[in-house]
Order: C-alpha cells, then structure tokens, then sequence
C-alpha cells in the first residue's frame, strides 16, 4: 500500500484541527472566523466518516450496518439541528426553534434540489442519458412518499409534537427492518476508501472505529461554536441569520456526500450515486424531522409541549414538503432524465432568489412585504406539478407497492 493513498485522510484531519483548537483553547476571535474554522472542522469531519462509512460495510453485520452507518454518515447535520433543537427547549422564547425549523428544511430542499438534480445534470451532459435507479430503491422511493404524504398535514394541524415523532420514526424503522433483510450486495470501496479497504481485517476495524470516534467528537466539539457563530454573523453583518442557518450550515455538513456522489456520477455510475443521496433524503425527512420533537421534550423537560411553529416555520415545512412530493412522482419510474433534473433545479433556484428580487421590487414600489406570499407560490406550484405527473405517470404506482418487499440491494451510507 502506498503512503500517498492516505493523504486525503491526512489532509480532512488537519482541516478540522483549527477549530478543535479553537474550541478547546478558549481562544476569543471575531464570530465569522469562528464560523469559518468551525465550519471547517465539521466538514474535514463529515469527509472522514463518508469514508470511513463506505470501508465500515465490509465488516459491519447487514442489519446493523444499514441503521448505525447510515446515521452516522449524516451525523454532521443531526448535530447542528440538535443542538438548536436543544437551546430551543431551554429558551423556548428564543429563536432558537426557527433556527432548527430553517436547518431541517434547508438541508432537505439542498438534497434534491441542488444535490440529485446537479447529479443528473453531470452525468447527462457527460453521457446523454437518464439516470436509472435499482429496483430495490422502490423501497426508499415507497417510505419516502409515506414520510411525505404525512408531512404534509404538521402544516395543516399547526404543530409538530411527540405523535409526529412516533410516525417518523416508525416510518424510518419500518424502512430499516426491510433493508437490513435485504441480501448482501458486495461492493469494492474506491477512492480514499480503498486504501483503508486494503488494510488488514483488524486493523481496518480499529481505524475505521478510530476515525468514527475522533470525526464524532470534532462534530460535536464545534456544533455549539458553529451554530452560534452563525446567528451572530448574520446579526453583524445585518444578514438574516435564519437564512444563514437554513443554507450555509448544510452546505458545509453535505458537501462532502454531494461532492462523493458527483465523482461517481462523473465516472459513469450515477445510480449509486443518486441512491446515495436518495437514502440521505430518507433519512433526514424521516429521523431528522422525527428527532426534532424529542429532543425539543427532553430539554424542556416533559414531551407534553410540542416545539413551537409559527406561519413562517409553517410554510417552510409545506414547502419542503410540496418539493418532497413533486421528487417522489419524478422517482416513480426509477429514472430521472435530463429535463426533470432541469425542472429540479429551475424550481429551488427560483424559490432560494425569489425573495431577494421581491424585497427589491417591494422597497421600490413602496409596498409592504409579505414573505409568506412567495413560499405559498412555490409550494403551489410544487404540488400542481406533481398532480400532473401522478395523473401522467399513474400505471408505475401499483410497482411501487413492491417496495415493501425486501429486495437486493446496496446498504446506504
């Protein structure tokens, strides 16, 4: 094995080492440097586990592999969210539930918007073609439709409470139970990860356990100062820290698994790639969503008080919920083309810069603003379009019903 095959390693380890520093150190600097550090150091951080996590499959018993390693992957946006969650249970006067609201709908609209549709977007300009899932991701499809579909009444009952959490999660190890029953699919881990695929079987072990361990303490070593350090930014700078929150801390915590899926996309293997981000989609609206009202309980100290919404954060979740249900009809036929990646991407970068040119339009013409106008537009939108494909794409739903089957399949991570 040679030494340069660890150098990614080397170099994510060192990129999280200024903010552990940072954060260990006490040392006092200005709130954009501590987000950038920080920042940082969950990303080094979220690079190691990707890896770390395709290497894990090979020695990790299937059942428990697809429920520890998939959580694990995403482990560095469950921190952020969680920890907003947390002082928001603490302060419920704070605004530290719209910072939790605006993480967890960010984070989800990214993963399709930007993340599966620039996936598509690579390939087909590459090769000319559509991206076609496996059969056996009907099953994701299937319990992302079913998250979905539930999603859709927190916005008309107004609230997101400990019965929420129940179906979320229920969903989530509903999903579980049938994946880890699905037989074992080998799989070679390629790029940084086969270097540590190399190793001998014990001490490929106590590295992939080593970097779980150091990569989970830098996540939760710079959660606090990088959440933080984000509000006060946005409050610096005179920059809305909830959209500071809903973007930038995502990207910082995805962009590795975005980047990941994009190279195999690149090299000619957009299925896996796309199931990759589909699992983390799941994953996120599912257990995320399904966390949020738990940890909002445990530190308020009773489960009886559901995490306050106002319209706002109301809205929010519509909409990423009406996104959600226009992705699940595109996936009905297990093929995402050109054109729909198009549309993907089309509708979240008009929602992510509508709000800009409405502000603009509305100073010059001296009319009072309404942020909840636009949000409503888009999920309107959202959902008139998947009606239309439902209607259109109708004869694939009695498949998806075969999601409940357990098939063969690769484990998510």
């Amino acid at each position: 094995m040679q030494q340069h095959s660890f150098r990614p390693f080397f170099l994510s380890a060192l990129l999280t080492l200024p903010g552990v520093v940072l954060r260990l150190g006490g040392i006092e600097v200005s709130p954009p440097v501590v987000a950038l550090l920080s920042g940082l150091a969950i990303l080094g951080a979220s690079f190691l586990l990707t890896w770390a996590c395709e290497t894990a499959q090979m020695d990790i018993p299937q059942a428990i592999a697809v429920a520890v390693v998939a959580f694990i992957a995403v482990l560095p946006e469950y921190a952020v969210d969680m920890y907003f969650t947390w002082m928001a249970g603490k302060h419920p006067e704070s605004a530290y539930s719209h910072y939790a609201i605006a993480n967890m709908t960010g984070a989800n609209r990214l993963l399709i918007g930007l993340g599966w549709s620039s996936l598509v977007l690579v390939f087909a300009l590459r090769f000319h073609t559509a991206v076609t899932l496996k059969e056996d991701k009907r099953t994701d499809v299937l319990f992302l439709g079913m998250a979905t579909i539930y999603a859709m009444f927190i916005p008309i009952k107004g609230s997101l409470t400990w019965f929420d959490a129940v179906v979320f999660l229920g969903i989530y190890g509903w999903y579980i139970w049938l994946a880890s029953r699905r037989p074992v699919e080998e799989s070679a881990p390629e790029g940084p990860a086969a270097a540590l695929a190399a190793l001998p079987r014990r001490r490929r072990m106590a590295v992939v356990y080593g970097i779980f361990a150091f990569s989970a303490l830098v996540i939760l070593c710079n959660a606090e100062p990088f959440s933080e350090s984000l509000v006060a930014t946005g409050k610096m700078y005179g920059i809305d820290e909830f959209l500071l929150v809903q973007w930038l801390a995502p990207i910082a915590s995805e962009a590795p698994e975005f980047i990941i899926a994009l190279m195999f996309a690149f090299r000619g293997d957009p299925g896996l790639a796309l199931g990759s981000l589909l699992s983390s989609k799941l994953n996120q609206w599912t257990l995320l969503v399904g966390m949020i009202p738990c940890a909002y309980g445990l530190s308020a100290g009773t489960l009886a008080h559901s995490i306050p919404l106002d319209p706002h954060q109301l809205q929010e979740i519509l909409l990423t919920a009406a996104q959600s249900v226009f992705a699940v009809v595109l996936l009905l036929n297990l093929r995402l083309s050109l054109r729909e990646a198009f549309w993907l991407l089309l509708l979240f970068t008009a929602q992510l810069l509508a709000p800009i040119y409405e502000t603009r339009l509305e100073q010059a013409l001296g009319l009072v603003r309404d942020p909840l106008r636009l949000h409503g537009i888009f999920s309107w939108i959202y959902l008139t379009l998947g009606c239309l494909l439902l209607i259109r794409n109708r004869s694939h739903v009695p498949q998806l019903l075969d999601g409940f089957k357990p098939a063969k399949a690769e484990r998510p991570c």
